[in-house]
């Protein structure tokens, strides 16, 4: 059972504080002022929502130093490092890579054998962070945090419970990591997918209910949109920076969730599009075709998923019909060629 205080290695996928990054400097204020523990910082210098997983292979990734100051955590960049300034508050790292890139460079890099587990977040949105698995298939225990947006923009009177809430529930992953039921040692868990869904019932008393849960084995529908030639220079940023999820569109069945608008499809495209997901069926998905106990169906209900993961795809229990524990001669193809 895990009861010293860990080094944390703190990422995102949306950079550093600002109107894209609104939770991560009071996360950091947290862990460190209320938990004690001691947390590297090492985000990418940009929005990198969607591309968390990704490596850009041909890119060289460059970095500068970050010193946030009280009480958002904007503060002055440097290329070099060089010791605080009245008001700062810590040393973070921005690299102009990806939130999986941040991971591997901090924890092979920079902090190599340090970090005991990586954090990431909190991210906006719904979502297990790239950065999250990246640490994992590097042997590090992780756990990607989100604030799944209902209303656009969230009250910041949501930020500090939600953030007091993520505390406890890391808090006791971390301590009991291998203990509870959703982390036997024997088939240990290699990263906690975390989403808190920011609605007004973490100012109430009895606040939310945090449930173990299982992934909703979701779909992606049309994730572009085609648009024609001369729309092409006029394009601009359309996404939310909360994400998909934020939309206001219209009103949702639930009253914390949100509708996405109707894409509209263009015949004479030219073969120019722009990334406009269609997210109807994951934010405001039939009641029906939500699983109990699922990801999906918690925070339908209102309650903190968390969802234990391994970093790998998932064999199915049966193979090909077989169990999984048939004998190896009953598993060889018999095929007639």
């Amino acid at each position: 059972m895990a009861t010293r205080k860990p080094t944390v290695l703190l990422t995102n996928d949306d950079g550093p504080p600002g109107p894209d990054s609104p939770y991560i400097y009071g996360l950091f204020r947290h862990l460190t002022r209320d938990l004690g523990w001691n947390v590297r910082v090492v985000i990418p210098s940009s929005q990198k929502s969607w591309i968390g997983k990704a490596y850009q292979i041909t890119d060289v990734i460059q970095g500068r130093y970050y010193y946030p100051k009280d009480p958002d955590g904007k503060g002055e960049t440097s290329e070099s490092s060089r010791p605080l300034k009245d008001g700062e508050v810590a040393e973070w790292i921005l690299l102009d890579g990806t939130p999986a890139t941040c991971a591997n460079i901090a924890l092979h890099n920079m902090y190599p054998g340090e970090i005991d587990l990586l954090l990431s977040g909190p991210n906006l949105g719904r979502n297990t962070s790239g950065a999250a698995l990246s640490s994992s298939l590097s042997g590090t225990r992780s756990i990607a945090l989100s604030y799944g947006t209902v209303i656009h923009p969230t009250p910041s009177t949501w930020f500090e419970p939600a953030h007091s809430l993520s505390m406890r529930i890391v808090s006791h992953l971390w301590n009991n990591w291998g203990e509870d039921i959703g982390g036997l040692r024997n088939d240990e868990v290699d990263l906690y997918s975390v989403n808190i869904p920011m609605i007004e019932r973490l100012l109430h008393e009895e606040g939310l209910q945090v449930c173990w849960t299982r992934m909703w084995r979701n779909t992606y529908g049309s994730l572009f949109k085609a648009h024609t030639n001369p729309q092409r220079a006029a394009l601009a940023r359309t996404v939310s920076i909360g994400g998909p999820d934020a939309d206001t569109a219209s009103e949702s069945p639930a009253p914390w969730l949100e509708r996405s608008a109707p894409q509209t499809n263009h015949a004479d495209n030219h073969l120019v599009f722009k990334f406009s997901p269609e997210m109807k069926g994951l934010i405001t998905p039939d009641d029906a075709l939500l699983p109990e106990g699922s990801d999906g169906w918690a925070i339908m209900k209102g309650f903190v998923s968390v969802t234990p993961l391994r970093a790998s795809f998932a064999e199915p229990l049966v193979l090909g019909g077989l169990a999984a524990d048939e004998a190896i001669e009953n598993r060889i193809w018999k095929m007639k060629l």
